[in-house]
């Protein structure tokens, strides 16, 4: 079978369950920048941020993917979702980022106002991911606010996870300049 199914040249996309939808809607706009989001942190991982931020982005490209799931279900359809076996987002996926944040806080983190992304390239990615997931967070609170999303949980995480990216971002600038200060001392 072939990548090139064919069936969206029409502009619909299937959600899970066979449902088709236009290519615009809502849903798919939402858990389309998600995964956008998914590929952003790749990039920051790629990056190279070190284990200390790397880790916890693998965990973190997991649960996006649970959370794409869900918002791919239909409101109507998440019983035979969850029934099938899959997850919803819980609170104890944010309460991983909350204990990442945290630890992040605890330690020497120098930030002083508004960040200006781009200080040094390992970070750079993760504040791009950061503004991808403050748009995909506008996206769910869209379909939230419109009915087509029961599980508030989703917007929660989004949010935290933007401050958590932002956390990381400024983490790795503390590191990288530190790090080079003791070389030239």
């Amino acid at each position: 079978m072939s990548i090139a199914t064919r069936t969206g040249d029409s502009g619909s996309t299937g959600l899970m369950y066979n449902r088709r939808v236009s290519k615009s809607h809502p849903r798919v706009e939402a858990y389309g920048t998600v995964d956008e989001l998914n590929a952003a942190i790749g990039l920051a991982r790629a990056a190279g941020p070190g284990t200390e931020v790397t880790d916890p982005l693998v965990t973190i490209q997991h649960d996006l993917v649970v959370l794409m799931g869900e918002l791919a279900t239909a409101v109507d359809d998440l019983p035979r979702y969850v029934g099938d076996g899959f997850h919803l987002v819980q609170p104890a996926m944010t309460e991983k980022l909350d204990d990442w944040v945290r630890k992040i806080e605890s330690q020497s983190v120098s930030f002083k106002g508004w960040a200006t992304p781009g200080t040094v390239p390992t970070a750079a990615p993760l504040d791009l991911a950061r503004t991808i997931c403050r748009r995909a967070e506008r996206r769910v609170v869209a379909l939230h606010e419109s009915g087509q999303l029961e599980n508030a949980e989703i917007i929660i995480y989004l949010n935290r996870l933007a401050d958590l990216l932002w956390l990381f971002a400024r983490w790795v600038e503390t590191k990288v300049c530190a790090d080079a200060e003791a070389r030239v001392a």
